[in-house]
C-alpha cells in the first residue's frame, strides 16, 4: 500500500453545527467558540493586569466594554460594509437577531459579523474604558495586542463549524469540502488557516513580552497585532471565495481593502511613532 492511499484526498465537513441542546434551546459551536475566545481572552488578560500590578478595580469594568464593544461594532460593520443596501432599509434586523419573514418575525441569531468592524467597535469601547479608569491607553492597548489574537483563533473556529468564509476550489490533500453548503469539491479551508495564525501570533506576542515586558505600554505589542494579524488577513483572502457577489471582479476585496488601514497603523505603532510616544508611559 502506497503512503497516498493512507492520506485522504480530502476532508469531508459536514459538523452539526448545533453542540448541544438545554431545556429545549440550542447551543452552537459558533456561539460555544465565541465564548471561548472571550473568556480565554479574559484570563490571559486578567493575568497581565496582576503581573503589572494594576488594581482590580480597573479591571473589572475592561471585559464589560470589550463584550459589547467588539459584539456591536462586528455587527455594524458587516452590516454597514458588506450589506448597507439591505439593512439601511431594515435597520431593525441591524440590531435586533431578528429577520422579518413570510410568516412573521423570527429570531435568526447575528447572521454575520465582520472582525474589522469588532476591532474598530473594541478601539471605540477602549477608549471609553481609559476615560472612566484612567489606565495608560498603550498599556491597555498592549495588553489587548497581547490578548487578542488568541479571542480571533477561536472566532475563526466557529466559522469553520457554520461552513463559512469559504476558501476557493483546491486539489490540495488537506481541502475541506463544505458538505453543508452543497458542495461535491474541496476548497482551502481559510478559516483554518486564519485560526492557525491567529494562535501562533499570539504565542509569539507572549513569548516577546515574557522576555522584555518593558515594551508593554510603548505600543509595541498593539502595532505587533495589527501588523501581523492584517498582513495575514490580507494575505489569506487571495485563497479565499468572495463573501457578497458585489466583491466579484475587483483587485482588492474588501476584506482587504479594510485590512490596509490597520496595517499602516500596526506598522506605526511598531516603529514607535510619535502618538504612541505621547500616549504612552513615561520612562526615567
Amino acid at each position: 500500500m502506497t503512503l497516498s492511499a493512507l492520506i485522504p484526498q480530502f476532508i469531508y465537513w459536514s459538523p452539526d453545527p448545533v453542540a448541544f441542546t438545554i431545556f429545549s434551546h440550542e447551543v452552537r459551536w459558533y456561539a460555544l467558540c465565541w465564548c471561548t475566545g472571550l473568556l480565554l481572552g479574559y484570563i490571559v488578560m486578567q493575568k497581565l493586569y496582576a503581573r503589572q500590578r494594576i488594581p482590580d478595580d480597573k479591571f473589572d469594568p475592561l471585559f464589560f466594554h470589550i463584550f459589547f464593544g467588539v459584539i456591536i461594532g462586528a455587527r455594524l460593520g458587516h452590516c454597514l460594509f458588506y450589506e448597507p443596501g439591505y439593512f439601511l432599509s431594515h435597520p431593525v434586523e441591524m440590531i435586533l437577531p431578528i429577520q422579518k419573514t413570510m410568516d412573521g418575525w423570527r429570531c435568526t441569531g447575528y447572521a454575520g459579523l465582520s472582525s474589522h468592524g469588532g476591532v474598530i467597535g473594541m478601539l471605540v469601547a477602549l477608549y471609553l474604558y481609559v476615560r472612566k479608569t484612567g489606565v495608560n491607553t498603550m498599556r491597555v492597548l498592549d495588553n489587548m495586542g497581547i490578548c487578542a489574537p488568541l479571542t480571533a483563533c477561536f472566532i475563526r473556529l466557529g466559522n469553520l463549524f457554520n461552513s463559512e468564509i469559504v476558501g476557493k476550489p483546491t486539489d490540495l490533500p488537506w481541502g475541506f469540502i463544505f458538505a453543508a453548503n452543497g458542495d461535491t469539491f474541496a476548497r482551502h479551508p481559510g478559516q483554518l488557516y486564519e485560526s492557525l495564525a491567529y494562535i501562533t501570533i499570539f504565542f509569539i506576542g507572549l513569548a516577546i513580552y515574557r522576555s522584555n515586558e518593558k515594551k508593554a505600554g510603548t505600543g509595541f505589542f498593539f502595532g505587533w497585532c495589527l501588523t501581523s494579524v492584517f498582513v495575514f488577513r490580507f494575505l489569506v483572502e487571495y485563497v479565499k471565495d468572495v463573501q457578497e457577489t458585489f466583491e466579484q471582479g475587483m483587485l482588492f476585496d474588501m476584506g482587504q481593502i479594510l485590512s490596509v488601514p490597520f496595517i499602516i497603523i500596526g506598522i506605526y505603532c511598531l516603529a514607535g511613532g510619535k502618538l504612541c510616544r505621547r500616549l504612552g508611559e513615561k520612562r526615567a
